[in-house]
């Protein structure tokens, strides 16, 4: 096979090239670092690639896989990995400058598991300043490879970025507020949240205690499948982390949805925020599922539509928290949205604090009710696609920072419970529009099920972004 080909083949596609060893991991790994050496100056996707250390593991894999040592479906794939993760010996930024000479004494339990599963790690994706959304971005922002005008999602934009343009073969996000689904569905990708303490967040930059989780943005559901597999599970470095099996995902990825009941939120749908294109593109991948026999009914959550008002409080207070001693003392080094939202956080009265998290708790046990009556809730991702870069994050033409991509997503964070983000159209300017699922805290083989039903039903994913 022609190097070039390699990038284009999916995560899976090359797992199993990999274990027949049609193709080594140094050829892969190379393809990969060729890719992003020619390209990534239009996409601004990696704040670091690891060339040197990409190219050793590389190696190992290659060579424990010549010795019969194949270590499962991870083995020898390039991914690429979010700032805000802990990489031991490489600059971990966390997008800001108050980070630019971080270099961890340690890996992130997810990328020690990475590497055990025998990944290959490229590098180092952009993101907003702090994790933080909205379009803060400390360095270039990533351009999204649909249309390099247009933003990437916040704010794991550098790994939807990198993913979209077959820079990797897989990455990975953190979703806070919605900053997996969100690039997911603004760059044409599936985007995996998994539920909250499925996988470990020790060596990860925090935002929210009671929400953070990593997870996979991937170009197929199988591949996201796959890379959940590899990082989840228990870690005592991490007590709220599950200590549970974990399943093999790809089990349930059957095709096989009859018999599901399926709830499609009233207030997603017709909010008056949700664009045309958007609505069209959702009622007619539920149509799609009807076909093969789930059972798709709209429900009405009325607390859904108070889910990104009752987020935004969290988001600001506790980062602001998080990282006082650094607003106090490097303030000027932070970036002039990022000061405006960590001031903000940190003058914000306690008694609102606690009122949403009363909120917070009226639409958990909403959401909880209707998971009893249905296996999946559905809504669109974003209520609309990509805006432009020059746009104001904070107050753009499309209303307040309560419109960006997160707002369909946060209902899941609030909850814990998993949602995965799915392709299923485009707009009338050819721009991806996102398809969410979520599904209950045990239920994430059953979410995976109906995105891969939905997604091998459908011809979206294997339309290539035209400047990829």
């Amino acid at each position: 096979m022609n190097n070039g080909e390699i990038p284009f083949l999916s995560a899976t596609e090359l797992s199993r090239m990999i274990q027949g060893k049609d193709v080594s991991p140094v050829e892969v790994t190379e393809a990969y670092l060729e890719r992003i050496d020619c390209l990534d100056f239009k996409f601004n996707s990696y704040l670091t690639v690891c060339r040197r250390q990409a190219l050793e593991q590389a190696r190992a894999a290659e060579s424990a896989i010549a010795a019969g040592e194949y270590r499962g479906p991870m083995h020898g794939i390039p991914v690429a990995v979010k700032d805000q993760i802990w990489t031991r010996g490489i600059r971990t930024t966390n997008g800001s400058r108050v980070l630019a000479d971080f270099f961890p004494e340690e890996d992130a339990t997810i990328v020690g598991k990475l590497k055990a599963a025998g990944a290959v790690i490229l590098g180092k994706t952009n993101l907003t300043e702090f994790a933080g959304g909205g379009g803060i971005e400390r360095f270039s922002p990533p351009r999204n490879p649909w249309n390099l005008d247009m933003r990437t999602g916040g704010s794991s934009g550098g790994s939807g970025a990198a993913t979209a343009a077959f820079l990797c073969a897989t990455s990975l996000g953190e979703d806070t507020g919605g900053s997996i689904r969100s690039p997911a569905a603004w760059c044409g990708l599936v985007g995996l949240r998994p539920t909250w303490g499925r996988v470990s967040r020790h060596g990860m930059f925090r935002g929210i205690w009671s929400m953070d989780t990593a997870g996979p943005i991937s170009r197929t559901v199988e591949d996201a499948a796959i890379t959940l597999a590899a990082i989840a599970g228990h870690d005592p470095q991490d007590p709220y982390s599950w200590n549970a099996p974990v399943p093999d995902y790809r089990v349930a990825l059957d095709g096989s949805v009859r018999g599901l009941r399926v709830g499609l939120i009233t207030e997603h749908l017709r909010d008056p925020m949700t664009e045309p294109d958007t609505r069209d593109a959702v009622v007619k991948a539920a149509s799609v599922l009807e076909g093969l026999g789930a059972a798709v009914e709209e429900v009405s959550l009325p607390l859904s539509r108070h889910a990104a008002l009752v987020a935004t409080v969290p988001l600001m207070v506790e980062p602001a928290q998080n990282y006082q001693h650094w607003v106090r003392d490097r303030l000027s080094d932070f970036g002039h949205n990022n000061r405006i939202r960590l001031l903000t956080g940190s003058i914000i009265p306690a008694q609102v604090y606690y009122k949403v998290q009363r909120l917070r708790s009226l639409l958990r046990e909403e959401v909880r009710q209707a998971l009893e009556k249905y296996d999946l809730l559905m809504t669109p991702s974003a209520g609309t696609t990509t805006a432009r870069i020059q746009d104001d994050p904070i107050i753009s033409s499309k209303g307040s920072a309560l419109t960006q991509p997160s707002l369909y997503g946060r209902i899941f964070n609030l909850t814990g419970t998993p949602a995965i983000s799915i392709p299923c159209g485009f707009d009338s300017r050819g721009l991806p529009i996102g398809l969410q699922i979520g599904g209950r805290l045990d239920g994430a083989t059953t979410v995976l099920k109906l995105a891969h039903a939905s997604e091998q039903s459908t011809p979206w994913h294997t339309i290539r972004p035209p400047h990829a």
